[in-house]
């Protein structure tokens, strides 16, 4: 008689991702999910906004936030099913929600929280986008782990006039974790001159430049979100912050490098599966 035995397995690592939903699949929540998949962690979602754009209004952005409630039930749901490896939080867009996703952070305490600061939402009336920003630093920031700002974020964050140097780049990082406390992954992308794409990651002592040579000149939807989501994942298995971040660096390369092109989008979208090519 023959005895069959299962075959061994390992257990993926699990993800959270709190963040917006965004219609075309190119950026948000839906890029987060497919960035984990891409690296190899089981990943959960927490919902906050759905962003459509307008393709009778010049591809304008439409945001509409979720209900507190249903955003603390997914919550209460994320948290009771698995004890994640990392979460990231993604787009907020509104000090309610900022409020709602605060309280539940501090109860659960997460490990490797991600933040991806998204400061200003397009479709936001300013003095809304200002309330936000200023909510998510209050609220959020204090609790990451690790922060990755985009250019403008950087600047924001940094309290700098300018980044327009890598040498920029890299006081706006230091500035950063002195007031955060969190590991920082500056990104320069395409807003620098020059033929490299330029990342600065600071940990409070290890002071790194990224690069890699530029694939266009224009950003590509989904880079940074999926960018902050490969950081997440490999963080959730277990790596350093600094090998996390050179491992996004060059996930998102590979994604800009395969970028999904045509159709009616005035943009180009990242495409997660570019780094298995």
């Amino acid at each position: 008689m023959c005895s069959m035995t299962q075959p061994a397995f390992s257990v993926p690592a699990h993800a959270l991702t709190i963040a917006g939903s965004e219609a075309t699949g190119g950026a948000g929540a839906q890029a987060d999910l497919k960035t984990f998949q891409a690296l190899g962690v089981f990943g959960s979602l927490a919902l906050t906004v759905i962003v459509s754009f307008d393709p009778e209004n010049e591809w304008d952005h439409r945001v509409f936030p979720l209900p507190q409630d249903v955003i603390a039930q997914q919550l209460q749901t994320d948290f009771a099913a698995f004890e994640h490896d990392a979460v990231k939080i993604g787009m907020l867009g509104s000090p309610d929600t900022i409020r709602t996703v605060a309280t539940a952070l501090r109860e659960h305490a997460p490990k490797n929280l991600v933040l991806d600061p998204v400061l200003i939402c397009k479709g936001q009336e300013p003095g809304h986008a200002l309330d936000t920003d200023q909510a998510l630093k209050a609220e959020i920031l204090p609790l990451a782990d690790f922060v990755t700002p985009n250019h403008f974020e950087a600047t924001a964050l940094s309290g700098m006039d300018s980044i327009d140097s890598v040498e920029d780049l890299k006081e706006a990082a230091r500035r950063i974790y002195d007031s955060a406390g969190a590991v920082v992954l500056a990104k320069g992308g395409v807003r620098l001159e020059g033929r490299e794409a330029v990342d600065v990651f600071y940990d409070g002592e290890r002071l790194e430049v990224l690069s890699a040579e530029k694939v266009g000149d224009v950003p590509v939807s989904g880079a940074g979100c999926s960018l902050a989501a490969a950081v997440t994942a490999e963080l959730a298995k277990g790596a350093t912050p600094f090998e996390a971040a050179a491992t996004a660096k060059e996930f998102v390369t590979a994604g800009i490098r395969h970028r999904v092109t045509g159709g009616s989008l005035p943009f180009d979208s990242f495409w997660q599966g570019g780094f298995a090519v």
